[in-house]
């Protein structure tokens, strides 16, 4: 059976799949194979339900939950940092103010609402926000990924850390992105696969030079620098990364209440969310 598993082409993710990519984790009869895509391209074809197995956005799990459910590992959870608003000037407010955003239905736009929900979101594909802010054509930007560490390369000035922010709020770290398991591939093959992530994880942070080798390829900006490349990916694949935890479980929820009850998120927030929930149900 052909099981494709949808992620994104960045250092986080190439860390964390590299022993399914390298065959390091045995996965018996099923065929795996890697499509790479970026994060709100994946949220989309999510919604078409495309993929077998995909990385996506908190923020667009509950518009896909009645075809997906969200595997325990694989999840990119922020302890206390997140994505970041930078831009050219110092800024008092974003309110009112042009920012560029990933994607709509990326958890970084959700969060920046939750900061401000008075602000204009301008789409920009993720890699070119930077750019953007720079040309001047947008007061700001939400930057996501590797360009979390390097827009201070570029003379930015950060306006906020969304991860920050978020745990003086809560108390709890920032649920980012999921990896998402189909429903009708069945529950035998839900949970071997989930045994599968799993595994891939654990193995990637046991063999950990060996992936960060594989890893730097995909590290876009940061390919010439090891020291922040090791930085970004221990950020983003870590404990949680193996299981969100109690703490990280309480996070999705609340973000996602906190979203449907401010208009932000245009569905129900789903009672059943993880995969050993729907098996325990």
């Amino acid at each position: 059976m052909r099981i494709r598993i949808a992620h994104s082409p960045d250092s986080d993710d190439a860390f964390m799949f590299f022993p399914l990519v390298k065959g390091l984790v045995d996965t018996g009869d099923l065929q795996i194979e890697h499509i790479l895509a970026d994060i709100e391209t994946l949220n989309r074809e999510a919604l078409r339900g495309t993929y077998e197995v995909s990385a996506v956005s908190f923020h667009a799990y509950p518009y896909i939950a009645d075809s997906y459910l969200v595997l325990s590992s694989g999840g990119s959870v922020g302890e206390g940092y997140g994505p970041v608003v930078v831009a050219r000037r110092e800024l008092e407010t974003l309110k009112g103010k042009r920012i560029a955003i990933p994607g709509r239905l990326t958890t970084a736009f959700l969060t920046l609402k939750l900061y401000e929900p008075e602000f204009e979101p301008v789409e920009v594909p993720f890699d070119r926000i930077l750019t953007e802010v720079l040309r001047g054509s947008v007061d700001g930007g939400l930057v996501i990924h590797e360009g979390q560490l390097t827009y201070g390369d570029l003379g930015l000035l950060k306006v906020v850390d969304l991860g920050e922010w978020w745990l003086k709020e809560t108390g709890l770290p920032l649920p980012l992105g999921c990896n998402v398991i189909r429903k009708d591939l069945g529950r035998e093959i839900i949970r071997r696969f989930e045994e599968l992530m799993r595994r891939s994880v654990e193995v990637a942070l046991r063999e950990r030079e060996r992936a960060l080798s594989y890893a730097i390829n995909y590290a876009r900006d940061l390919k010439n620098d090891p020291h922040r490349t090791r930085r970004f990916v221990s950020m983003y694949v870590n404990d949680r990364t193996l299981d969100y935890g109690r703490e990280g479980r309480e996070a999705v929820r609340l973000l996602l209440r906190m979203a449907e009850e401010r208009g932000i998120l245009k569905t129900k927030v789903p009672e059943t969310i993880f995969t050993d929930e729907w098996h325990a149900g």
